[in-house]
């Protein structure tokens, strides 16, 4: 309220009294009229006093039971991946899936439910990969796909955020019109953020997907996906190729790692970043951690194996998903220990597949090599 306001406020307030207007004009005093109100009159019994000021305390007390019982049934906030989509999904409630001649696809629009879901981490600027892949193992179209998954139980997907290169988000668009095989996941596309983004894309395949197994896989791998088992002696597991090495503390190498200091000379166990599994305990636990709740540390297969050693899992380490070769029994092949993931994946990729045993041939559990 401005000055002005505030006088005339006050002035019409002091009009309003009991005195008439001549009176401040006039200089005859004039007797003041009798208040309407009286300390000295309306005095408040003791007894009363005592008692409204009891009901006063009860009330309060009250109040703040209440506020304290609606705060404490509220559940504990959630770090959300914010927004996700499968570029996929509508596929499945179209009439392509009834050509296919399964009938199982029937009610899974919502959230599919399959043995294991396998996000293809991808980037904007691994358009070579993808094509490479869709030319080896990865279906380039959506029925190619579907039967993967009818044949199978595991779903594919390329995985990827957003960016703030209008440019690169049109090809993408474009990508996606062409394939509709992607999972968006809102988060931006960077190296130093790829903790994150696997937190994301955990999330995301949470709540699109209801499967077994969650695994998260890169681009520059080749998978030999065959018919796999749902048996497992435990519930919680993080299924991978595990390792132990020396943590990097110089900031001038790759694998720096800033918080180095909180682990020590050693890394605990974890799994190699390519590619390795979580059950869906696992992942329903990450899914319900509170904000920033969760360590990042500077390279993502580190991050998730300290998530993993502060849960009570199960670690599985499994050398068929870290096969430098193509063999009866390798599930994902590539150039361990030289590479994280295939040297020169593009043309790799192409090369081992024209080699039979690794396009050709099916993946043999281990005990019936």
């Amino acid at each position: 309220m401005s000055a002005a306001a505030v006088f005339f406020s006050m002035s019409s307030s002091l009009l309003q009294g009991g005195a008439p207007l001549s009176s401040y004009y006039s200089s005859k005093p004039v007797k003041p009229s009798k208040p309407f109100y009286s300390f000295s009159s309306t005095r408040t019994p003791l007894p009363l006093l005592v008692f409204s000021l009891l009901c006063l305390f009860i009330g309060l007390a009250g109040t703040l039971f209440a506020v304290y019982s609606i705060r404490r049934d509220q559940p504990l906030p959630v770090f959300r991946c914010g927004k996700s989509d499968d570029t996929f999904r509508a596929f499945y409630s179209s009439s392509d899936s009834a050509k296919l001649g399964d009938d199982s696809n029937k009610g899974l629009v919502d959230r599919p439910k399959l043995l294991g879901f396998v996000g293809i981490q991808t980037g904007f600027e691994s358009g070579e990969r993808r094509a490479a892949l869709r030319s080896t193992w990865f279906p380039s179209d959506p029925e190619g796909l579907l039967r993967l998954e009818q044949a199978t139980g595991l779903g594919f997907r390329f995985v990827i955020g957003k960016s703030k290169d209008a440019k690169k988000m049109t090809m993408l668009e474009k990508e996606i019109e062409q394939y509709r095989d992607f999972m968006l996941i809102d988060v931006e596309e960077e190296y130093l953020k790829l903790p994150y983004k696997t937190l994301a894309f955990f999330k995301a395949a949470l709540k699109l997907f209801e499967a077994d197994y969650y695994v998260k896989a890169d681009d520059d791998i080749y998978l030999r996906p065959g018919k796999s088992q749902s048996e497992r002696s435990e519930k919680m597991t993080y299924i991978g190729c595990m390792k132990k090495g020396p943590v990097i503390t110089d900031p001038k190498l790759k694998w720096y790692e800033k918080s180095g200091h909180l682990i020590g000379n050693e890394y605990f166990l974890h799994a190699y970043g390519p590619i390795y599994v979580l059950s869906a305990e696992v992942v329903a636990s990450l899914a319900a951690a509170r904000n920033d709740s969760l360590r990042m540390f500077n390279n993502e297969d580190v991050t998730i194996g300290s998530w993993m050693l502060s849960m009570n899992v199960h670690h599985e380490d499994n050398r068929a998903i870290c096969d430098p070769r193509c063999t009866p029994t390798s599930i994902a092949v590539w150039d361990i220990p030289r590479c994280s993931g295939l040297c020169n994946p593009a043309s790799k990729l192409k090369e081992l597949h024209k080699i039979r045993m690794c396009s050709k041939s099916p993946t043999l559990p281990p005990d019936d090599v």
